[in-house]
């Protein structure tokens, strides 16, 4: 008997911890719409972040500025390269019309099978880095956007982080 109580407690407080934890990582405003652009970049970037005890990325305008103007540069040739600019980036491409950004973020994070903490390294052959950059544990701000790319060349979305991660050698966190 007292196993299963002690049992059953344990389940409530992970059940409340979990809940807590989660709602501390989507924006509070009661003025806030979950649905909005920036929060479809950023709601599931923090619940990244959260599931290994980081503190939330916010949504910063001049990163949305440098996003935007990188992703208008790529509207005529939706090429995958990056900008090299000064900021941590992720890039997204996806075929025809129809993305949203969570699912940008969801490809990006999905690495997180291919990156081995212990050895800071991905998985030989696959990607991570997109993974580390999001859950990078110094970068605080985050700036997103997308572009449907002319003659239905598909749809580009990038994010950019300040400050920036991935650096060869340091874990994210």
């Amino acid at each position: 008997m007292n196993l299963r109580c002690f049992t059953f407690a344990m389940l409530m407080f992970l059940i409340a911890f979990t809940f807590h934890a989660s709602a501390s990582y989507i924006p509070n405003n009661k003025h806030s719409n979950y649905r909005s652009f920036p929060n479809q970049f950023l709601i599931p970037q923090n619940i990244a972040r959260a599931a290994v005890g980081l503190h939330p990325l916010s949504w910063d305008e001049k990163l949305t500025h440098y996003a935007q103007s990188y992703a208008n540069q790529r509207r005529n040739d939706c090429v995958l390269e990056h900008s090299n600019g000064p900021y941590g980036e992720n890039i997204f491409w996806g075929s025809g019309i129809g993305w949203n950004p969570a699912q940008a973020v969801s490809a990006w994070v999905d690495e997180k099978q291919y990156y081995n903490y212990w050895h800071n390294s991905c998985v030989e052959g696959e990607m991570c880095g997109h993974y580390t950059q999001v859950v990078w544990g110094a970068t605080t701000k985050v700036g997103c956007a997308s572009v449907v790319c002319s003659q239905g060349k598909g749809t580009f979305m990038t994010c950019n982080y300040d400050p920036p991660g991935n650096y060869y050698g340091e874990r994210p966190y």
